[in-house]
């Protein structure tokens, strides 16, 4: 069971306001020129975004690529606060980056994907940030893997750290998808359940890699009721240094967010009501007879499993599990299912019924 957070509503934060949705964080991927900064900032701030971000530490997978300006660039940062009156926020990773981000009055912090996956750095930045009252974002971890980041969120608010959020940008996949990251829409879902006041953002700009995906990433967050988006904007995307392909202009910021369809959580209409009743009744049933057939499933896994031992052969099968995969992917493109869905689905069956042969 999930421990519970003390939580501070994201509307008590000064950042945002709810409803509308979505609250929208925004900015370069990297804080690369003073110009290049203040020309982004101002337009968004003109398209009505109040709070802005860059990269100002970049973590790297190969060193001397570019890793980011560093601390000039968080005078840059200042700059836009004082002069544009926008809230700023960077990614931190050590606790150097918390103190430094502390000295130069940085309004709000998150922690990278990479840094999500490391206890260590998640106890190191929540003990920095100890007796502070700035928001704190947790990106999922690159694997995933939700206790991680739950795990996270547990040590920041170990620290008294109640101003909280979350922000789902998709996991790293060995598969071949469209996508950068592959959305895993799940995890988000599941953190909501686990903690329905704890304020859910989604980063279509690194879920999806290339910007012509940004609108149908950042839509699907709506559908499934997240809060806010993070999106990377670049005055000239044409001339980034880090991740230019997702990055877009100010204008085309606004245009994806007025494209989008924000729908409300409920609605008074008894016919809508009435009919999303019988539907869920159906689903109910349906879910019914999914356990009763995986329930006569392992029954025969049992079966199988005592047959093998009784014969001296292995328990796992993989040239037989191959051809199982094969099936069931292409049953699942017949009736207009995603095969890599039910591959993960039949994959955590397979696991169970293994444990049921060794039993």
């Amino acid at each position: 069971m999930a421990a519970k957070l003390e939580l501070v509503p994201l509307n008590d934060w000064g950042f945002f306001h709810l409803p509308p949705r979505p609250c929208v964080v925004a900015g370069p991927c990297s804080a690369e020129s003073e110009e290049q900064v203040m020309e982004t900032a101002r337009g968004l701030k003109a398209i009505g975004i109040n709070v802005f971000r860059a990269g100002i530490w970049k973590p790297r997978t190969h060193p001397g690529c570019f890793e980011g300006v560093g601390v000039p660039g968080l005078k840059w940062m200042s700059r836009v606060q004082k002069e544009l009156g926008m809230k700023i926020c960077t990614e931190v990773a050590s606790e150097k980056h918390v103190f430094e981000c502390l000295k130069h009055g940085v309004d709000m912090v998150w922690l990278g994907a990479r840094t999500t996956a490391n206890p260590f750095l998640v106890q190191e930045i929540a003990e920095a940030l100890r007796d502070t009252d700035i928001p704190v974002l947790v990106k999922n971890p690159v694997n995933p893997d939700l206790d991680l980041w739950i795990g996270a969120f547990e040590r920041l608010n170990a620290q008294g750290i109640k101003k909280l959020g979350a922000i789902h940008r998709g996991v790293s996949s060995a598969s071949k998808i469209k996508y950068r990251n592959a959305p895993q829409w799940e995890m988000a879902v599941d953190l909501r359940y686990r903690y329905p006041d704890l304020p859910l953002f989604a980063d279509p700009s690194h879920m999806g890699g290339k910007r012509e995906y940004l609108y149908e990433l950042s839509q699907r967050a709506m559908d499934l009721g997240l809060d806010g988006l993070m999106i990377e904007s670049h005055c000239d995307p044409s001339c980034a240094l880090s991740d230019a392909a997702q990055q877009l202009t100010p204008s085309a910021v606004i245009e994806l967010l007025e494209s989008l369809v924000v729908r409300d959580a409920a609605t008074a209409d008894e016919e809508f009501n009435d009919r999303l009743r019988e539907l869920r009744a159906q689903i109910d049933v349906l879910d019914e007879n999914l356990i009763f057939a995986l329930a006569s499933r392992m029954k025969v896994s049992r079966k199988i499993g005592s047959l093998k031992k009784d014969n001296c052969v292995a328990i796992v099968q993989p040239g037989r599990w191959d051809e199982v995969l094969e099936k069931v992917s292409s049953s699942a493109e017949g009736y207009g299912l995603d095969p890599d869905f039910i591959r993960r689905i039949f994959n955590l069956i397979h696991d169970a019924s293994v444990a049921e042969q060794n039993k």
